[in-house]
């Protein structure tokens, strides 16, 4: 491969990682610490609730949940980059054992994601309060990014994890970190383009929530499985081979 930005799009590991990062987004949109906020989200950056809420006009709706998302995007995205720098220094292909730790560190998210380890599922945010409206929608996203909950917590620091795997950088744990916000983002998005319908399907979503949030911890247990016995950096090496050879791209 002769284009650098190709090849680090088509490594291996972020072949692996961006699904499963995609996915973390939505298993966290969809627990019980997000999905039955929503409502509340949607209110805060309108300044409106209720039967008012439904009536908004949706150019106003998407400018407010864009400009949370955009806040919370901006924080995931700057520690992720952050974090991948940090892995610079450790991982590297003499440190294989190292995706066997994080491995057993996501399977440790997992369970807190499943409502173990009690002294995790206590919440840390910052409680000052942005005003309601546009105006303190980035500053809603922004604390929204900056707390820990039981349900992202768990999913987006298992993401981070998981771009130590197979080599670190900044780059790859800002993109992974992107991906991330794109899963846990985009539902919010779609609810304020309709909110109407979007809030008879987060119901269907509520009445199923225990087996969402078994459904993600299963998820994190298993990818936690699969990088701890090196099934994980075996797919990235073969992944990496197969584009080496079978792959052609152009400069």
């Amino acid at each position: 491969m002769n284009s650098p930005f190709a090849e680090t799009i088509l490594s291996g590991s972020l072949l692996l990682a961006i699904p499963v990062a995609l996915l973390a987004g939505l298993v966290s949109f969809l627990s019980p610490c997000v999905l039955p906020l929503v409502p509340g989200y949607l209110g805060y950056v309108t300044g409106l609730s209720g039967v008012d809420l439904q009536k908004q006009k949706r150019g106003r709706m998407l400018a407010g949940i864009g400009l949370f998302v955009l806040g919370f995007s901006a924080i995931f995205v700057l520690l992720g980059g952050a974090f991948g720098q940090l892995g610079t220094l450790i991982t590297g292909p003499q440190n294989a054992w190292i995706t066997q730790l994080l491995g057993v560190l996501v399977i440790v998210m997992g369970v807190v994601f499943l409502g173990g380890f009690g002294w995790l599922q206590r919440d840390a945010k910052i409680h000052a309060k942005p005003p309601a409206g546009l105006w303190g929608a980035p500053l809603l996203g922004i604390t929204f990014g900056l707390g820990w909950a039981p349900c992202i917590g768990p999913t987006y620091s298992a993401v981070q994890l998981l771009s130590l795997s197979g080599g670190s950088s900044a780059a790859k744990g800002a993109l992974l970190a992107f991906i991330y916000s794109l899963g846990l983002g985009i539902p919010f998005l779609l609810i304020a383009l309709a909110v109407r319908r979007g809030m008879g399907v987060m119901s269907f979503f509520r009445r199923h929530r225990l087996a969402i949030q078994r459904l993600g911890g299963g998820i994190l247990i298993l990818l936690g499985i699969l990088m701890a016995t090196g099934v994980w950096s075996a797919w990235v090496t073969g992944l990496q081979y197969w584009f080496q050879t079978d792959v052609k791209l152009p400069i």
